[in-house]
């Protein structure tokens, strides 16, 4: 009989809209959610955790470890996630002696994975804060964490990780995209159920929820209502393509980030230019389901396109930016004119009876994809991302916190892989 694993997925992403949970239960090739929680990212953490990432960005772990404003903001959002977990627990009856682990991913504050550090010269690192040690002792479980260290440590991008989570999920829902819009998109094509490539896209809420945040009090377009009332403005279309240029146009595989995509520098453009809330929030939405098109454009074209897509991700609730993905797919809507023969060339590559559709494990996909990585961990497993097994690499992803009493100072709140991990 395959062993039972029950283990609470996290994810903290980018877009900090919210702590989300999921209690998974996996059993060979089953998998189960037995239940999930939120709690929305309180403005004020938002606030904190957004000045912290650019208070460190291109930091080496002992320069942060040395930052006073780093400790309290690490501390208070280790805290949270503890107290999401406790209420997470009462509130759904869960015996805490019963769950094998915590998968806890952390925050990612910067990420200069090698596919990146090749171009700027710089030796490849990853940042992700969030010490697992503290977490375990806080809530008195084992806690399975730091989970991109290793790859990046053995010269691979460590992001995007969801390909081998979404071929998982095939066994149930088949093959396909699988094409994730968190804040930044990325996609996995699952063919007889396995992975062949997972990349990172581009900016997916990255734009949308910042422009809506600086500009009203609400964290993101609800139904993209706000959205709706504005129309796309092709030179910002253009500058927005322009500023991320250097990582659009990169190979397949790659591995995204926030810094690439120059979110200050497109937000002046828009102010400076006197372009509308609206119509800026309209092309922004637009943009979001542009590169993601753009991106599948670049898939090689001995790879037969599937029959369906599957969506996962709160992005792709807004239904303007679903819209705009399904026509575009289909060769219609505003096309820079460098990307025209490329757009249509993908246009014809799809299949005449395409099938999109929301994946019935979207909503906690991330969260219980670090679920599925933490039972990998501790079964001993390899990873089943594509470049591993192209390579015949055996790593096993992540470390493992133990609640202990009275610890004393804990010396894991910056992942091993941060900057200048090569000099340690």
């Amino acid at each position: 009989m395959a062993k039972r694993y029950r283990i609470i997925g996290n994810m903290t992403g980018n877009s900090m809209d919210a702590l989300d949970f999921v209690f998974t239960e996996f059993r060979g090739s089953k998998i189960h959610d037995l239940c999930a929680y939120s709690r929305p990212f309180s403005p004020r953490m938002q606030q904190k955790m957004d000045a912290l990432r650019r208070m460190v960005y291109d930091r080496t772990a002992v320069e942060i470890e040395n930052m006073l404003f780093f400790h309290e903001v690490h501390d208070e959002y280790v805290r949270e996630v503890a107290s999401c977990i406790d209420e997470m627990c009462r509130i759904n009856k869960l015996d805490k002696s019963k769950i094998d682990a915590i998968a806890f991913h952390g925050k990612t504050l910067d990420h200069n994975p090698p596919s990146r550090a090749h171009i700027n010269a710089n030796l490849p690192y990853t940042l992700q804060i969030g010490s697992g040690s503290m977490l375990a002792d806080l809530t008195d479980i084992k806690v399975v964490y730091d989970f991109r260290s290793d790859l990046v440590m053995n010269g691979f991008d460590g992001a995007p990780l969801a390909g081998p989570h979404n071929a998982h999920i095939a066994r149930s829902e088949g093959d396909g995209i699988y094409y994730n819009g968190g804040n930044t998109g990325n996609f996995a094509l699952v063919h007889n159920r396995v992975a062949i490539i997972g990349s990172d896209s581009g900016p997916f809420n990255e734009y949308v929820d910042g422009w809506v945040r600086s500009h009203t009090p609400y964290s993101f377009d609800k139904d993209g209502n706000l959205g709706r009332e504005g129309k796309i403005i092709n030179k910002l279309l253009e500058f927005a393509f322009e500023q991320g240029r250097d990582f659009y146009e990169a190979p397949l595989p790659k591995s995204g980030d926030p810094a690439y995509y120059h979110t200050k520098e497109v937000f002046a453009f828009a102010e400076e230019n006197g372009i509308s809330f609206a119509d800026a929030l309209r092309t922004f939405e637009y943009f979001a389901a542009y590169i993601a098109v753009y991106t599948l454009s670049k898939l090689n074209n001995a790879l037969k396109m599937p029959k369906q897509i599957m969506l996962f991700g709160g992005g792709w609730h807004n239904p303007i930016i679903r819209e705009d993905f399904e026509k575009l797919l289909h060769g219609e809507g505003v096309v820079l004119s460098e990307h025209k023969r490329r757009i249509n060339r993908l246009a014809q590559r799809m299949p005449s009876r395409l099938k999109i559709r929301y994946s019935s494990f979207g909503d906690y996909m991330e969260s219980r994809l670090f679920a599925d990585m933490a039972r990998y961990y501790l079964a001993g497993q390899t990873w089943e991302l594509p470049e591993l097994i192209s390579t015949q690499k055996e790593i096993v992803c992540g470390r493992l916190a133990v609640p202990q009493k009275d610890r004393g100072a804990y010396f894991d709140k910056v992942n091993r892989a941060a900057k200048g991990w090569q000099y340690h």
